[in-house]
């Protein structure tokens, strides 16, 4: 699977450790930065990433900042980006199921390495439903482009 990753300086170490482990299963990894731990903005790293999911560029986003919600907010403001926060694997199996999520939020203040991983892999290997759900993501698509207009 092809995934673009992101994260502020609040969610570099996670990111890197998620991007390490990823790599190692043979995923591509497209990392967008940030690189270091500078001070940064959360938003200027989770444009990229999401504008590569958005585009078809990637299968999925993973994203980290310190708790993970203000990288998910900015992620959710481009067009086809269902970006979902969870801190453990019932959440990430459940938005992936019901909300056909396509985005990944995690906090690196928030969630340990090995529970990271386990939220990953969960929200990397549950399919989509459809179904009932389906009509549901239809009308979020709705209303993003009412309100894009």
């Amino acid at each position: 699977m092809k995934i673009s990753m992101a994260s502020d300086h609040g969610g570099f170490a996670l990111k890197e450790h998620i991007r390490e482990y990823l790599t190692n299963q043979g995923h591509i990894v497209i990392d967008v930065g940030t690189h270091s731990l500078d001070s940064c903005d959360y938003a200027d790293f989770a444009y990229p990433a999401a504008k590569l999911l958005a585009d078809g560029e990637v299968d999925r986003a993973v994203l980290v900042c310190s708790t993970g919600i203000g990288i998910s907010i900015a992620a959710n403001k481009v067009k086809g980006i269902r970006c979902a926060l969870c801190s453990e694997p019932y959440s990430a199996e459940m938005t992936r199921r019901h909300n056909d999520a396509n985005c990944l939020a995690m906090g690196g203040l928030m969630v340990g390495d090995m529970m990271a991983e386990r939220i990953v892999d969960t929200f990397l290997n549950t399919e989509f439903e459809g179904g009932r759900h389906s009509r549901r993501i239809g009308k979020i698509a709705d209303i993003e482009e009412k309100e894009r207009q």
